[in-house]
């Protein structure tokens, strides 16, 4: 009975992408299967699959998949001379083209059947950084901006890499404590004081924070500001080494 209703539930299934075949993505032409992407957006995709900075995910010149080389872990000019409170990072993909749409669909398109494909991409990008008792959370947004938006982009990318690397899932660990302005304009001194102080951690969840290796996950990084500022609160609170990993790493023009 089960195996007949497992095959009914096939030809269901393959019914339904007659009538309704797989989408990209991107831009919603057909694709060969679900949670693929049409050849003109995989062509403007920048999957960071090689090496890159250890610290930010940056991605760098060379061959290989490895964030190590023989003098220890590779880091980018900036993490060069811009200390972050947190020990490791990594990017599924560039901020630019595919990438940048995407990431802006799922935060201000209201694209939320998007967010596991997306979510699984991060966490292949998170395989470095992941250890055994290791607590995922999410960067949070004001309860004014969930309230509009109704959801949180960057909990629906770290319950995804949660569940995937069979981890702990906090979500609301981290509290935004005041409202400001999106992080989208201003100058790099501008963005971190937008956020200074920004978050706190919560305290039912201090006695699970302290101590534990910590996976921070957003959607993108740009200046730092953002995930620098939760990093502080996580450790303010008595975290473990945090690592950080994002949807999107916005990359300087060459």
């Amino acid at each position: 009975m089960v195996a007949h209703n497992r095959g009914l539930l096939e030809v269901m299934k393959g019914g339904l992408r007659i009538i309704f075949p797989p989408q990209c993505l991107a831009c919603g032409e057909a694709v060969a299967e679900e949670g693929g992407l049409c050849p003109n957006c995989w062509r403007e995709a920048q999957f960071i699959t090689g090496p890159a900075c250890s610290r930010c995910g940056t991605p760098l010149p060379g061959d290989g998949v490895d964030d190590l080389d023989e003098s220890g872990p590779l880091v980018c000019d900036e993490c060069l001379h811009v200390a972050h409170p947190w020990v490791r990072g990594r990017a599924a993909m560039v901020y630019a083209g595919t990438g940048r749409k995407l990431t802006l669909l799922l935060k201000h398109g209201d694209r939320l059947d998007i967010a596991p494909t997306l979510g699984d991409w991060v966490a292949r990008a998170a395989t470095p950084l992941v250890r055994s008792e290791m607590i995922v959370v999410p960067v949070p947004v004001h309860m004014r901006r969930l309230l509009r938006r109704k959801y949180n982009q960057a909990a629906l990318l770290s319950e995804r890499v949660a569940r995937v690397h069979g981890l702990t899932h906090l979500p609301y660990a981290l509290r935004r404590l005041r409202h400001g302005p999106m992080q989208d304009h201003g100058s790099v001194e501008d963005r971190f004081a937008n956020v200074e102080d920004a978050f706190g951690a919560e305290r039912k969840y201090r006695s699970e924070i302290e101590g534990r290796a910590i996976l921070l996950v957003d959607d993108v990084l740009t200046s730092g500001a953002t995930l620098a500022a939760a990093a502080e609160a996580l450790r303010a609170a008595g975290s473990g080494p945090i690592s950080v990993v994002v949807l999107a790493r916005a990359v300087k023009d060459p």
